[in-house]
């Protein structure tokens, strides 16, 4: 293994136990909610009102565990959850305990559960997008448990029957950001067929040992059938059908006579499904910028998967002083769809504009998050301090601004270190000096905006001067 790949695994699996480290915070709720669908009849459960019975349970984050818990601070995107063929909801409490301790709510609707009549395919794609839309609408319901606590983010995902019934909700619904399937099974009506309507960015989880859905017939069809423009295939080495979910004596015995070369176990299998899953609906479902980038370096080099994608790059984005504007402002050197500027790690209210004059006197560090049509982006960063004076920088002078030839910093302290930086925040050289006055020749430099900082043993203070 070459020393680059060697850094880039350990990067990733710090990158990840630093996210779990941070997101495993909430305790988890529950509670169970029955929806209804007036143009339908079955279902499972009861209470909903007349036509069919969408029983869902819903397990969300919390300050005290327990059922009918109030949520904690904070809104919280939703992830509906498709079972397996005759598979209860249960058999997937790793994932809901994952999930909602992370901060997401997690809907798991119970129709279609029975061996006998066989379970209708088409009726649970069309109750996983239903119950989707309606716990989204559930924030604005001022009786609800869910009222002002939902995030206006969706995701669908499912397993084997329900990962393919994932994909016939996913097909011309704009009301989801993303969909996953794990390990989906072609459907009737069609998984394959519908792939084709799936726009939004879409996930799917192969096992290399599936002997009960073969990827050849079931997973790599969907995949190429999706008309998405960010769309990903991961393939887990010796991984099985049922291991996403927990021991389940009927996807169990099936696997048992299907999938004889299983060489992975089912803590490993899950282990890579949430190194890559966590940092994808992190990314897709909170806008969390850096877990876009967790996600492509995942992607290529987490251990033990062979995995596709053509899931764009999204541009690097610098801050760009534009002279035209002013010395204070400072622009992304990227165009985007939207911008949120932040100042020490916090949004800046209102300040949603490529360019934001940036108020140097403040003394802080200030980004550009950068939204485009797959993602967003986090700038470099870009540090100021405080222009008031201490002891060490007392009677700082700079002159002449603007300048020529020479610039001339004359102070008091002991000694300083200068770096003079471009509008970029690049480094163009870097000096010593203690002496009380020192004059640095810039008639090299090109006409614009440039930044010295200066630090002392004490202070570290930013000034701008101009070359004309």
């Amino acid at each position: 293994m070459s020393k680059s790949i060697a850094l880039k695994i350990f990067l990733f699996f710090i990158g990840i136990s630093c996210s779990l480290i941070t997101y495993s915070q909430y305790q988890i709720g529950h509670t169970t909610i029955t929806f209804n669908d007036p143009l339908r009849t079955g279902g499972f459960g009861s209470g909903g009102g007349v036509g069919r019975q969408i029983q869902t349970e819903i397990y969300y984050p919390a300050n005290t565990s327990g059922d009918n818990v109030s949520l904690a601070s904070g809104r919280f995107p939703v992830i509906t959850f498709g079972h397996g063929f005759a598979m209860a909801w249960s058999a997937y409490a790793t994932i809901w305990q994952h999930y909602a301790a992370r901060g997401y709510i997690l809907a798991f609707p119970r129709t279609e559960g029975g061996l006998i009549p066989g379970p209708s395919h088409g009726d649970f794609g069309t109750d996983l997008k239903q119950v989707s839309d309606k716990m989204l609408a559930l924030d604005a319901n001022s009786s609800s448990l869910f009222n002002g606590k939902i995030l206006q983010k969706a995701a669908i995902i499912g397993h084997s029957m329900g990962g393919g019934a994932s994909f016939l909700a996913a097909a011309n619904n704009s009301n989801i950001e993303t969909v996953i399937g794990l390990a989906p099974a072609e459907t009737n009506p069609s998984a394959i067929a519908s792939a084709s309507n799936v726009s939004v960015p879409a996930l799917i989880f192969s096992g290399s040992a599936d002997g009960v859905t073969p990827p050849a017939e079931h997973h790599i069809p969907i995949y190429n059938g999706l008309t998405s423009s960010c769309k990903s295939f991961v393939s887990i080495s010796g991984g099985a059908h049922c291991y996403y979910a927990n021991t389940d004596f009927n996807c169990d015995f099936g696997e048992s006579v299907s999938s004889p070369s299983i060489s992975i176990t089912r803590a490993a299998q899950q282990t890579a499904m949430f190194g890559l899953l966590d940092p994808w609906l992190d990314f897709k479902l909170k806008g969390i910028c850096e877990s876009y980038a967790a996600f492509l370096l995942g992607i290529s080099s987490q251990p033990g998967t062979v995995n596709e994608s053509i899931c764009p790059a999204l541009p690097i984005v610098t801050l760009v002083n534009d002279p035209n504007q002013g010395a204070g402002v400072y622009c992304s050197s990227e165009t985007g769809l939207s911008y949120q500027w932040y100042m020490d790690n916090q949004p800046i209210i209102g300040e949603t504009q490529q360019c934001y004059n940036i108020p140097v006197d403040l003394g802080a560090t200030y980004q550009v998050a950068v939204y485009f049509q797959n993602g967003c982006v986090l700038s470099q960063s870009l540090t100021f301090e405080s222009n008031v004076d201490e002891t060490s920088l007392n009677h700082l002078e700079i002159y002449p601004n603007p300048a020529n030839q020479f610039v001339t910093i004359k102070n008091n302290a002991a000694e300083i270190k200068v770096r003079i930086l471009d509008a970029n925040g690049r480094i163009i050289e870097e000096h010593l000096d203690n002496a009380s006055s020192h004059s640095f020749d810039i008639s090299r430099l090109k006409k614009g905006f440039y930044l010295l900082e200066i630090t002392s043993e004490h202070r570290k203070i930013v000034k701008q001067f101009i070359k004309e």
